[in-house]
C-alpha cells in the first residue's frame, strides 16, 4: 500500500535543494513512525525523514501504515506485525517491498536490520545500512558476513565506538542520533527523584539504579518495557523484590508520561555495562535540563559532556559519590549541550554527506 507524500520530485543533486534526490528510507515493520511508545529508532527515522523533505528531495519512507510522516508512505502490512519482532518472514517481506521498488531510488537507507541489509547487497541501487544495535557476539558474526557477501552495502554507524569491535567493515559515516528538542521543553524543577529509563533486560542492569537508590536513601522512579522472557526474569529477580514506597516501578511510559518523568527528575540514571551503541535516552534527559549519571562504556562519553551535561563514572558504584555534584550543574546549560550537538538539522546533514559520499562511490 502506498500513501502519497507532498509533491514530485526529479533527480539531480543531492546538496541542492532546486533538485531532489530519490531516497528510500526503509524503517523497521514492527513499531509506527514515531511511535507511540517504545521505539528509539523509529524516532530517529521520523525525524531523518522529515528532514530530508524538508531539503526538498523525494522521500519514500517503508514503515507501518499507522505512521505519521511529510514523505510518501508504503506498506507492507495492514497492521504492525508487532507481536511477530524478531521473527525472519515479516522483517524478510517488509525488506522484499522496499527492494522490490529499488529501481524507484537513486539510492537506498536501511534502519531496519541485518537481514535486510544483506537483502540489499543484490539491488543495483546503492544502499547503505544504519547499524543501530552493538556488535557482540552473534551480532558482531553476522555483519563480519555481511561485509564479505554484500561490501557494497556500506554501513552507518550511530557512534564511533560502534565500530570497535570491526573497525575493517565498509563503513561510510558515523551519524549520532538526535531528537526533536520541541517535544522535550526543558523543565528547571526538580522533585529530588533519580529515574531509569529503558528495557527491563540485563543489559541495562536497572538493579544497580535501585542499589544507588538504597545507597543514597532517595527516591527512585523506574520506566520502561517489560515484555520479553528475559525482561521479565530480570525484573522479577533483580527489581521486583526492591520495590516499596521509595522504590517505584511505573510501567511503560508514553512519550507525554516520559516527558514528565525526565523533567522532574534530579538525575537519570544510565548504569550500563556493556557497549551501548548510542543511549538515546541520555539525550531525551539532557533536553529536559535533566543531567544524566553514566557509566564509561560504548557511546556514553560520546554523549555526555562529563562535568557540563552529567557525570561519567568508571563502576556504577561511584555514582553515589557524584551525587553531590548535581547541583553544580545549570539545567540550561545541560539542554544547551544536547542541542549543540544532537540537533535534528545536524543529523540530517551528516546524513546527506554520507548520501553523497555513497553516490560518489559507485562507477561512472
Amino acid at each position: 500500500m502506498t500513501r502519497p507524500g507532498r509533491k514530485p520530485y526529479r533527480k539531480g543533486g543531492l546538496g541542492c535543494t532546486l533538485f531532489a534526490v530519490r531516497i528510500a528510507i526503509l524503517a523497521p515493520a514492527w513499531f509506527p513512525v514515531p511511535p507511540t511508545r517504545y521505539g528509539g529508532i523509529e524516532w530517529v527515522v521520523a525525524i531523518l525523514t522529515d528532514g530530508l523533505v524538508d531539503l526538498g528531495h523525494d522521500v519514500t519512507l517503508f514503515a507501518a501504515w499507522d505512521s505519521q510522516t511529510e514523505a510518501r508512505l508504503v506498506t507492507s502490512y495492514d497492521e504492525p506485525p508487532s507481536m511477530a519482532i524478531g521473527l525472519a518472514l515479516p522483517d524478510l517481506h517488509h525488506a522484499l517491498t522496499c527492494y522490490g521498488m529499488a529501481a524507484d531510488f537513486d539510492l537506498i537507507n536501511d534502519h531496519s536490520g541485518p537481514l535486510a541489509a544483506a537483502v540489499g547487497g543484490s539491488a543495483a541501487t546503492p544502499v547503505c545500512h544504519t547499524v543501530h544495535g552493538p556488535l557482540t557476539d552473534d551480532s558482531a558474526n553476522v555483519y563480519a558476513l555481511l561485509g564479505e557477501v554484500s561490501p557494497q552495502v556500506r554501513l552507518i554507524s550511530v557512534s564511533d565506538s560502534q565500530r570497535e569491535p570491526l573497525p575493517e567493515l565498509p563503513w561510510l559515516a558515523t551519524c549520532h542520533n538526535a531528537i526533536s528538542f520541541d517535544e522535550y521543553p526543558c523543565d528547571r524543577g526538580d522533585d529530588g527523584y533519580l529515574l531509569f529509563l529503558g528495557r527491563m533486560s540485563p543489559d541495562k542492569v536497572a538493579h544497580h539504579a535501585v542499589r544507588l537508590a538504597q545507597e543514597t536513601g532517595l527516591p527512585l522512579k523506574l520506566a520502561g518495557k517489560m515484555h520479553d522472557l528475559t525482561e521479565r526474569h530480570h525484573f522479577d529477580t533483580e527489581v521486583r523484590p526492591h520495590l516499596n514506597d521509595q522504590i517505584e516501578y511505573v510501567g511503560e511510559v508514553s512519550h507525554d508520561e516520559k516527558v514528565k518523568l525526565l523533567q522532574r527528575a534530579m538525575a537519570t540514571v544510565f548504569p550500563i555495562q556493556w557497549p551501548e551503541p548510542f543511549g538515546l535516552v541520555m539525550v531525551e534527559s539532557m533536553a529536559c535540563g535533566t543531567p544524566v549519571l553514566g557509566t564509561r562504556f560504548g557511546a556514553v562519553p560520546e554523549v555526555i559532556e562529563d562535568g557540563r551535561s552529567g557525570f561519567i563514572v568508571d563502576r556504577p558504584e561511584e555514582m553515589s559519590e557524584v551525587i553531590g555534584r548535581l547541583g553544580q550543574l545549570d539545567p540550561l546549560e545541560v539542554r544547551r549541550s544536547a542541542e549543540e550537538r544532537f540537533s535534528p538539522g545536524r543529523m540530517v546533514a551528516d546524513y546527506v554527506a554520507a548520501y553523497e559520499r555513497l553516490l560518489a562511490l559507485q562507477p561512472a
